[in-house]
């Protein structure tokens, strides 16, 4: 079984930055995507960011390239999502996932955290 814990998050004013940290434990398997999602109420659950865990390869959605960087600390177990200049409309709960298959996809993720969240506001 695998366990997730986010920590990090907080409130900042537009412009600001967080680390997001998610400590993985157990055994991860074939899992091969480490992920970052978020969500707003009302709103589906939506892909930030990925990390390959093979080859550490991140991929981004669109509306973060060039502010977020997500990496991962293999001898700690730990993913990251560095988040610079933030927005108004980053204000989200963020749940780091592990699955495997099309890392975009949640529904490829079978293993979540509880999330934390993030509020950008002035």
């Amino acid at each position: 079984q695998v366990h997730l814990v986010e920590s990090g998050g907080g409130s900042v004013q537009p412009g600001g930055s967080l680390r997001l940290s998610c400590v993985v434990s157990g055994d991860l398997g074939s899992r091969g995507c480490l992920g970052w999602f978020r969500q707003t109420p009302g709103k589906e659950r939506e892909w930030v960011a990925n990390i390959l865990k093979s080859t550490g390869s991140p991929h981004y959605r669109d509306a973060v390239k060039g502010r977020f960087t997500v990496s991962q600390d293999a001898a700690k177990n730990t993913l990251f999502l560095q988040m610079n200049g933030l927005k108004p409309e980053d204000t989200a709960m963020y749940y780091c996932a592990a699955g495997r298959g099309f890392c975009p996809d949640k529904n490829d993720y079978d293993s979540w955290g509880q999330g934390t969240q993030v509020t950008v506001s002035s």
